[in-house]
């Protein structure tokens, strides 16, 4: 049994400590990077104090104590996420936008060419995106959009013609614009139906909720450690091992391969084909131990969590500001997630910003990767606030202080 304490979490995380501005940091730029638990940070000392060796390689006792750390974060890993064939499913990357990259050049290039149609959504990371249009480039692949109405939802009015000649949907789990938490069970069943496999963007939803990728029947899951609690550095991709095993190498060199003579190479089986080289050893041994605390709190109590504190700051958005900061997102708790993009009446994003960060409220101003979808509502930025199992009903108090402020200077 796990019982969630988000004053636990806060303790546990050194960096809610610092000052800045004569201020205690308020951070609400989860959505961006998390903060990093003790329990992570130390684990990744212990390894680069006691046992930093390459994996894979040597045979002496601290080699083989690393290699284990590796390999047993790629356990933890499998495990947090269901995996039904274990550790056999999941390929370690640098972050997610790798992953997507090595899901386009790998199995893309081998399955997709001219007359096939990767289906991706407006709210979609630029790391969804930009790697399918490089594939376009190579392959003559068309690249076609999901539309999103003007509530920010989906618009699947017209999905089973989107579906025309799809042989992958490609999704967000959880847009990190919108907050918007996109209904992946039903759209694995359409996919399925018109015969496409699904690829989910995890990125935003791994670590705020129980994530099954069995239950959830999708194809293919990217995210990131760096957003669940983790190091930066480290991403992960997990498919079925049927299709893993015939996905061709993404990168050659040491590590990825069985064989090599002067004729030519045999690549390794399972995900060692995708780890080219000396792989992210001390991330994964972070990675590991980010995923091993938030089972700990259990993903359940996370979830209730942040449920609860965005449906408090939509409430108080709104009564607070009476329409003059608009949520770009998405008004009410149903099927959303713990991320508030806002949009101040007269104020630039980054000027909210500036002065957000002089009441020590940390947020992130932009288009956060995700240009189509600004220009679908007309905007070049939005301020965005996010919650991670840290936060507080009193960073809220924080935020609407300095919203208050930021009006008043430039109203």
């Amino acid at each position: 049994m796990t019982s969630f304490d988000a004053r636990r979490v806060r303790a546990d995380t050194p960096q809610l400590n610092r000052v800045v501005n004569d201020r205690t940091i308020t951070y609400l730029d989860t959505a961006a990077t998390s903060l990093q638990p003790r329990a992570v940070i130390e684990a990744m000392s212990r390894y680069y104090e006691l046992r930093h060796a390459n994996v894979h390689r040597a045979v002496y006792v601290t080699a083989e104590e690393s290699t284990a750390a590796y390999e047993g974060a790629r356990d933890a890993v499998a495990r947090f996420i269901h995996a039904p064939a274990g550790s056999n499913e999941v390929v370690f990357t640098k972050n997610a936008t790798e992953s997507f990259n090595l899901l386009a050049k790998s199995w893309g290039k081998a399955n997709l060419g001219a007359g096939d149609v990767v289906l991706v959504s407006e709210m979609e990371h630029h790391a969804n995106i930009v790697p399918w249009f490089q594939l376009r480039e190579e392959t003559g692949v068309e690249v076609r959009f999901i539309p999103v109405t003007n509530d920010y939802r989906l618009d699947l009015s017209s999905i089973d013609e989107l579906m025309r000649d799809v042989k992958l949907l490609s999704i967000t789990g959880l847009s990190n614009v919108l907050g918007t938490i996109n209904p992946v069970r039903e759209l694995s069943s359409i996919a399925h139906r018109h015969g496409a496999l699904i690829a989910v963007d995890g990125a935003q939803s791994v670590a705020h909720s129980p994530t099954d990728v069995v239950d959830l029947d999708v194809d293919f899951l990217i995210f990131t450690g760096h957003k669940m609690l983790g190091p930066t550095g480290i991403g992960v991709l997990w498919t079925r091992e049927d299709i893993l095993a015939d996905m061709p190498p993404f990168l050659g060199g040491g590590g990825m391969i069985a064989d090599v003579s002067t004729e030519g190479y045999t690549p390794a089986g399972g995900p060692t084909r995708f780890e080219a080289g000396t792989p992210p050893i001390a991330e994964a041994v972070g990675l590991g131990a980010a995923v091993r605390y938030l089972e700990g709190l259990g993903m359940a109590g996370v979830m209730r969590h942040e449920h609860g504190l965005t449906g408090d700051a939509l409430t108080r958005l709104a009564i607070e500001f009476d329409g003059r900061v608009r949520v770009i997102g998405p008004a009410d708790t149903l099927d959303r997630g713990g991320v508030i993009s806002l949009d101040v009446e007269g104020v630039h994003p980054h000027d909210v910003a500036q002065v957000l960060d002089q009441f020590g409220v940390c947020v992130r101003p932009g288009h956060h990767c995700a240009k189509p979808l600004m220009r679908r509502f007309g905007l070049a930025a939005t301020v965005r606030a996010s919650f991670g199992p840290y936060s507080l009903a009193r960073d809220t108090d924080v935020l609407i202080e300095a919203l208050g402020h930021a009006l008043k200077m430039f109203g």
